[in-house]
């Protein structure tokens, strides 16, 4: 049995949207417990929310309904502000569009988490961190000069620069063909691996989704 509290915690989570004279529910009733360290894989069809959830789960979005407590704090009792604070100690991001910054290099875009905490040696951390995910040769090089696969190895290691406590992944492969898609998929692990994070990881790549620990999974807003 665990002995820590888990890291993510969620009680009877819910969203709905207003649509026109009505709601939309997104969301309904989730019970999720995730552990230090654990791999999760959300699954489901399109427009089952498991990108509403992953929102959910990391205080990008408030439910309307319900519980989400993140590395033992309530998100739902904080401000934007209070949750982008508990975002910056403790999540990072991988996003199926890479979401760089197009006017930094590689280099620059890794180093802007170390930077805005502050980081005294920001440039050697993710210069080691690139080097790490191959790209040692790419430092110096732009968004638009770089692959699909280049442009996620890149936006990996921003990911992993902060060693951050918990990884939300959503379709992180959905941009890549295959076999850049499979190279991603085991650095994603090995960095997983080395820094013991926690990893959420929403697909609907089964393939993906057999290499985490479990998997939930999702139909019409419910978890089944």
């Amino acid at each position: 049995m665990p002995t820590t509290n888990p890291i993510i915690e969620t009680k009877n989570l819910g969203k709905t949207v207003p649509i026109a004279n009505d709601k939309l529910c997104i969301l309904s009733s989730i019970d999720l417990t995730i552990e230090r360290g654990e791999s999760i894989a959300i699954i489901g069809a399109s427009g089952s929310g498991k990108s509403t959830l992953l929102g959910l789960l990391a205080g990008l979005d408030s439910p309307t309904e319900g519980m989400v407590a993140l590395h033992g704090q309530d998100l739902t009792t904080l401000s934007e502000d209070g949750r982008a604070d508990v975002r910056s100690k403790w999540v990072g991001f991988v996003f199926q569009s890479f979401q760089l910054m197009d006017r930094l290099t590689a280099l620059e875009n890794v180093m802007l988490p170390l930077e805005l905490r502050g980081e005294k040696k920001a440039k050697q951390t993710a210069e080691a961190l690139l080097e790490r995910v191959g790209l040692s040769h790419r430092l110096h090089h732009k968004p638009a000069q770089l692959s699909g696969g280049e442009q996620q190895r890149v936006a990996l290691a921003r990911a992993f620069v902060t060693k951050p406590a918990i990884l939300f992944a959503d379709e992180p492969t959905g941009n890549l063909d295959s076999k850049t898609g499979e190279q991603i998929i085991e650095l994603l692990f090995e960095l997983n691996q080395e820094q013991n994070t926690t990893l959420v990881l929403v697909t609907h790549d089964a393939a993906l989704a057999s290499r985490c620990q479990r998997s939930v999974q999702l139909d019409a807003g419910r978890l089944v």
